[in-house]
This record gives structure tokens, C-alpha cells and sequence, in this order.
């Protein structure tokens, strides 16, 4: 019996490189989807601009290279991101995964990785952009602004705050009975599985 050919395009495996500045929840995520098998993806290093961030053990529990990139004080913001692309491309990288990362990257760094930048943020399009999305979501619907926040995932081809094409979105209801921290909970479990969806989704097609 003659066996089916095995498309080897299809059987690659995504590399990965995940910048983090914190917890690195969604790295974990990340992680253990590769680990699992449920994401056709490894992740090739995990890069911090902070030495202290829990993500940066979780990767080295994960044997995944684990590289803290400090910007100096005094350094050009854009002398900084082209370090920082040279790094990540040392890495032989399919995609760069925006994991909690809290810098605003210039073009010194994304001109390097056209299309293939990928940011998670809490927050639906067009609302919320920056830092503390939750808490400002939280904050709003207290004020009877809104009843509703979420999450996205979307390429960041430029310096736009949130802004990028979006890939995928997913709406989370905020209860009357929310606390911040109850609403936190939420959005986090739906970060998780949006991004790694989103996440499989690409590498495939990237792949096929």
C-alpha cells in the first residue's frame, strides 16, 4: 500500500519570539500550547526590558532562552529597538509575539519584522489603547458608560498605540457585580485562549 506524502511545509514548526515586561501569564500560555502540541509553534527565546519579570523564569523553567534587555537611561529610544531587533532576529524567527510587553516600539524595530508582529491587548478595538485598559474599562462601566470590554489580538505594523489590523477580538460582559479584580480574572482566561486560537490560526497559514 502506498503511504500518503508528508507535506513538510505543513509539518513546521513556528519559531517564536515573545517580548514580556511582567507576570508573563500569556507567555505561560503560550508555553504550555507548544508544550501540548495545541500550538504548532516553539517558543526560540523570551526577551524582558526588565530583569525582575516572573516571565523571565517561567522561560527558563521552560529551558527557553531568557534574556533580560535593559534600555539604558541615556540611550535614543530608536538606538534601543534596533539592539533589540538585532536580538530577537539572532533568533531565526517566524513571528514576535507582544506578550505583556509595556514599550511602544518604533520603526527602528518593526521596519525589521514587516507583518509579523503580533501584540495581545485588553481592550476591544478602538477603545481603551495603553497602559491600564481593565482598570479604565472597570472604571467606565462604574459611570454607566459601558456594560462590555474584551480583548484583542492584532499585527502592529507601525508605532500606533492599538491600533493595527485586528486579528481576532472576543467581547467579555462586565456584571454588576464585578470587582475589578473578578473582571481582571475574566479577561485574563479570555487573553489566554484568544491568543493561542489566534496564534494557531497564523502559524498554519503561514505554514501551509
Amino acid at each position: 500500500m502506498n503511504q500518503p506524502a508528508i507535506n513538510n511545509q505543513q509539518a513546521t514548526i513556528s519559531n517564536l519570539v515573545v517580548l514580556i515586561s511582567g507576570h508573563g501569564s500569556n507567555l505561560q500560555a503560550i508555553l504550555d500550547a507548544c508544550a501540548s502540541g495545541e500550538l504548532n509553534a516553539q517558543v526560540v527565546a523570551v526577551i524582558s526590558n526588565k530583569s525582575d519579570a516572573f516571565g523571565l523564569e517561567r522561560a527558563r523553567r521552560a529551558n527557553v532562552p531568557a534574556i533580560a534587555k535593559l534600555k539604558p537611561k541615556d540611550q535614543d529610544r530608536r538606538a534601543y529597538d534596533a539592539e533589540l531587533a538585532e536580538l530577537a532576529a539572532s533568533f531565526q524567527l517566524d513571528w514576535i509575539v507582544l506578550a505583556g510587553w509595556m514599550r511602544v516600539l518604533s520603526s527602528a524595530f518593526l521596519d525589521r519584522f514587516p507583518q509579523r508582529v503580533i501584540n495581545l491587548h485588553p481592550a476591544l478595538p478602538d477603545t481603551f489603547p495603553g497602559t491600564h485598559a481593565i482598570e479604565r474599562a472597570y472604571e467606565a462601566c462604574q459611570r454607566g458608560e459601558i456594560d462590555r470590554t474584551g480583548v484583542m489580538v492584532h499585527l502592529v505594523p507601525d508605532e500606533g498605540v492599538d491600533t493595527g489590523p485586528v486579528l481576532a477580538q472576543a467581547e467579555v460582559l462586565i456584571q454588576p457585580t464585578d470587582t475589578l479584580e473578578s473582571l481582571e480574572a475574566r479577561i485574563h482566561h479570555t487573553e489566554h485562549r484568544l491568543l493561542i486560537e489566534t496564534l494557531g490560526a497564523y502559524c498554519v497559514k503561514r505554514n501551509a
